[in-house]
């Protein structure tokens, strides 16, 4: 519930124990730059209100209970305690100072063949009631994440405006569609199925609402990433620049309906570029593959790619999954695999309908 619809409540305190509060009081005024708010009585201080950073706490002698740990989030941590990462003040409280904008750190890369089945995992409930399904439960080492999410209703999306600390993330829209809104890039559109946007790093956003049983696919890296609510900014913006960077990356959508296909890297196939790799200076690529109508489909030569990582979602039809050293399976829709660089892999036998997105990360 938002602050502004409880009615009665005007403000909150933090209490640490401080049976030590003159010397704690000087710590964190001296120190760590807070304000004495109010103190009481005057001629034996018992309890200090210190304000400072976002903060209001209590200084108490009487309280009872730990000491307690604060989080400072600084632009500069060593520049607050002489390189330390945390200090202890005179009451016990640990003061744990960390960077309020850390670089995205990305875990060292543990590829492997991976198969998940449309049937495979379960349903978990995940942020403004969207329901997520892992696609890629070992996530190379948390290199990556890929999700299956859908929304079982429809209508408005209890969203916020929000970003994500990313080193790359994109949405495609499997069934259904969605209405959404994007810092400085107009006013809010809808993705349809088959569309797809790139989100580029701590660009803001916002799902509005949505049709009744969307779903889509969500690719990104690191696997584990901080979202974090922006609560001054309005979306849309007043402004609109659809040539802004965010982390080096440009915001992109592709509309499948104005799509055209072109060569894929097997004969009797075709792909759509959904602009990944122009949008994100060659970081990431993503395409739609499917059979080309009319003609015979061949089989794919054995072969291993250049990205880091490579993930298939099948959308439509079925085919042969071949993959060096094991037997070959197939694959339907709904089935997403995910494949190491040396490892050779090929298609084979696909159906007329067939469909594949693929996502690369490099």
């Amino acid at each position: 519930m938002d602050q502004e619809r409880v009615e009665g409540i005007e403000a909150a305190e933090v209490v640490l124990p401080c049976p030590e509060l003159d010397r704690t009081l000087a710590f964190f005024t001296e120190q760590l730059g807070f304000r004495v708010a109010s103190i009481f009585p005057a001629d034996s201080p018992a309890v200090a209100v210190i304000v400072g950073h976002g903060l209001r706490v209590r200084l108490d002698r009487a309280a009872e209970g730990s000491p307690g740990l604060l989080r400072l989030l600084c632009r500069d941590p060593a520049a607050i305690a002489g390189g330390a990462s945390e200090l202890r003040a005179p009451n016990g409280t640990r003061v744990v100072l960390a960077p309020s904008n850390p670089p995205v750190s990305l875990p060292p890369l543990r590829p492997a063949f991976v198969l998940t089945r449309d049937t495979d995992g379960s349903w978990a409930s995940g942020r403004a009631g969207m329901l997520y399904r892992d696609l890629v439960p070992d996530r190379q080492g948390g290199r990556v994440v890929a999700s299956h999410i859908r929304i079982e209703g429809g209508g408005p999306v209890p969203d916020y405006v929000h970003y994500h600390r990313v080193r790359f993330q994109m949405i495609y829209c499997l069934r259904g569609w969605v209405r959404v809104v994007y810092e400085d890039q107009g006013p809010p559109f809808v993705l349809a199925a088959g569309d797809c946007a790139l989100q580029p790093p701590e660009i803001r956003h916002r799902v509005l609402e949505c049709s009744p049983g969307l779903e889509v696919i969500e690719v990104s890296s690191p696997a584990e990433h901080e979202t974090l609510a922006d609560l001054t900014l309005e979306l849309p913006t007043s402004v609109v620049r659809p040539d802004r960077l965010f982390g080096g990356q440009r915001f992109t959508r592709h509309e499948a309906s104005a799509a055209t296909f072109g060569p894929w890297r097997t004969a009797g196939f075709a792909a759509r570029d959904l602009g990944i790799a122009a949008a994100t200076n060659g970081l990431a690529d993503a395409r739609v593959a499917r059979r080309r109508a009319g003609l015979a489909e061949a089989a794919q030569p054995l072969a291993e790619h250049s990205a880091e990582i490579r993930f298939d979602y099948v959308l439509v039809g079925s085919a042969l999954l071949h993959v060096s050293g094991r037997t070959p399976e197939t694959i339907a829709a709904g089935d997403a695999f995910l494949l190491p660089s040396d490892l050779a892999h090929g298609l084979a036998d696909a159906s007329p309908d067939f469909e594949l997105l693929e996502v690369e990360c490099r």
